[in-house]
């Protein structure tokens, strides 16, 4: 697992802990050999995009109890797959991420100057 950076060049900071999200559930937007979605973006999710997500086939509204997932509403903070985002984005549906809690793999895949446009 590699806590590493975040795209600011900073210690990478927590997305979020309620929900709990991450690719290892820990909160934060780490990765690892074994991540292959790369949850590398910390976003603020909003209901266009859920609604986006979901058309695309990646239900992230409804709870699965099974894995404790809680069903997401929009305002919550979630680390995404950098290629949902860059998808998203390309649609016109992007939500707001959180720069300080992106991993710094994700500028690999995204300029910071349009990582930056999308922040909050």
């Amino acid at each position: 697992m590699m806590k590493g950076k975040n795209v600011l060049g900073t210690s990478l900071e927590t997305c979020c802990k309620s929900p709990m999200t991450g690719y290892f559930r820990t909160g934060c937007c780490e990765t690892s050999a074994e991540d292959r979605g790369l949850h590398l973006v910390c976003a603020q999710v909003t209901a266009e995009f859920l609604a986006f997500s979901k058309k695309q086939g990646n239900d992230l509204i409804t709870p699965v109890p099974m894995f404790n997932f809680p069903g997401l509403k929009p305002g919550d903070k979630w680390c995404l797959c950098v290629a949902r985002w860059q998808e998203a984005l390309n649609a016109g549906f992007a939500p707001p991420i959180i720069l300080a809690s992106t991993h710094e793999k994700t500028l690999q895949y995204i300029p910071i100057e349009v990582l930056q446009e999308h922040s909050i």
